[in-house]
């Protein structure tokens, strides 16, 4: 893979680099457009691939929030075309790394030495590169290590970042501009959050210490003295990321311990810890050859506010989504509904959020469920489907519910995924007894 020389930092660069591909894209368009003229019945399948292709580059060069949203939304199966969904998941582990004098350069910056001055031995090839940093295998004192280095100007771009795909992601979800800043605002922040690798460290420490207990999970171990705020370093962990895992395995005993174990985990973050790793897709994940489930990245951690996990949790009962006046409260609570909406925007809404939660919360009432049933997963899809061509909607303002829908939806959206790619059957409530 080529490696990268250079990632433009400034405002004007980036956002030429943007438009850039927006000029590939509207050509994509253009030429769309006229083969549909010569043949009506061409699909938007060849147009998704080339559209998906030209983003997924542009973004690529730029890394940082720019290509990280593109990783969030790989996680969204249901809510993108695939073309979209399997070219943007390249950003979970697999983008064009830092050349070696921009690592180099950052470790001249923190730790006034080179990487093979720090360390007994240093790989100069990423073993991966991701959306915000790139990982390399390194020794000292007779272990292996695995360092994570923080590509430049990431943190100084986000602001600026997000302000240019704003009008993108609003597009693709229907959104209207005003009501919408208190989203982006809680995605800016988050991002801000995982350029900062010391609070990375601590949140990685702490996770440890409380999950530690729980069966086959393990965790690598952290070392502040090798760690910045660029750079963090941890032991090297041996096993497959799961989305490679999952092709080549076989034995189902095996996908249901791992399950479980994922399971327990964000289960007992939520419900113990009130706060929850929020980034749960493949790459933060390897399975080892000791049938134990491995935990990475803990950049993106959500803090559950008593406020909101409450109703959240009181919406998943069944006895409460089918008791109209506790479900009703319960929307407005989370903001879901509001008191200046309309009768028309009240029923719709409603029903809607009905519909969604009757569906998404069936694991959560059930004592086991198999996350291999396709049934479940077709009518999410389905779901998803008939609100995204659903005309009515289009006419009313989406921005709904509580800032903190979005990464707990991203949450367990990205649990259930890798949970179903797992083909897991899962206890629901064994995580009780490590709380």
């Amino acid at each position: 893979m080529k490696k990268i020389t250079n990632i433009p930092t400034g405002k004007i660069q980036r956002a030429t680099k943007i438009m850039e591909t927006g000029i590939k894209v509207g050509g994509n368009y253009i030429k769309y457009y006229g083969e549909k003229l010569v043949n009506p019945s061409l699909d938007t399948s060849k147009l998704n691939q080339s559209n998906a292709a030209d983003i997924y580059d542009g973004l690529k060069e730029l890394k940082g929030s720019a290509l990280k949203v593109a990783q969030m939304l790989s996680m969204e199966k249901n809510l993108l075309p695939q073309a979209y969904v399997e070219k943007f998941s390249l950003s979970q582990f697999s983008v064009p790394p830092l050349s070696g004098p921009l690592v180099n350069k950052t470790f001249k910056k923190y730790f006034n030495q080179r990487p093979d001055e720090l360390f007994e031995k240093f790989d100069n090839e990423a073993i991966n590169a991701a959306s915000i940093g790139q990982v390399h295998k390194a020794q000292k004192d007779g272990k292996e290590l695995a360092v994570k280095i923080q590509y430049p100007g990431v943190a100084d771009s986000i602001s600026s970042d997000l302000a240019l795909v704003k009008p993108i992601a609003l597009k693709m979800f229907n959104l209207p501009s005003k009501g919408s800043e208190e989203y982006f605002k809680e995605v800016e922040q988050k991002l801000i959050e995982e350029t900062n690798y010391l609070l990375e460290l601590k949140q990685s420490q702490e996770i440890t210490n409380a999950c530690q207990h729980i069966p086959h999970l393990e965790f690598p171990n952290y070392y502040p003295e090798l760690s910045c705020e660029k750079i963090i370093t941890m032991d090297w962990m041996k096993g497959l990321h799961l989305s490679e895992f999952t092709k080549t395995n076989n034995d189902q005993s095996l996908n249901n311990q791992l399950g479980q174990a994922l399971w327990n985990f964000y289960m007992f973050q939520i419900h113990k810890l009130r706060k929850v790793h929020a980034d749960p897709h493949p790459g933060n994940f390897l399975a080892n050859a000791e049938g134990n489930l491995v935990a990475l990245d803990f950049g993106c951690m959500k803090f559950i506010p008593e406020e909101f996990y409450t109703p959240y949790f009181e919406l998943a009962r069944y006895e409460n989504i089918n008791d109209p006046e506790i479900f009703m409260s319960k929307l407005f609570e989370l903001e879901i509904l509001r008191k200046e909406d309309s009768e028309v925007e009240i029923k719709y809404f409603s029903e809607m959020f009905y519909d969604m939660l009757s569906l998404f919360t069936q694991p959560l009432q059930s004592e086991t469920f198999d996350f291999a049933n396709e049934v479940f997963f077709g009518k999410i899809a389905s779901l998803g489907e008939k609100y995204a061509k659903d005309s009515q909607l289009r006419k009313m303002n989406g921005n709904r519910g509580s800032k903190h829908f979005i990464y707990m939806n991203r949450t367990f959206f990205g649990l259930f995924n890798l949970l179903h790619d797992l083909k897991s059957k899962i206890d629901i409530n064994e995580y009780k007894k490590y709380c």
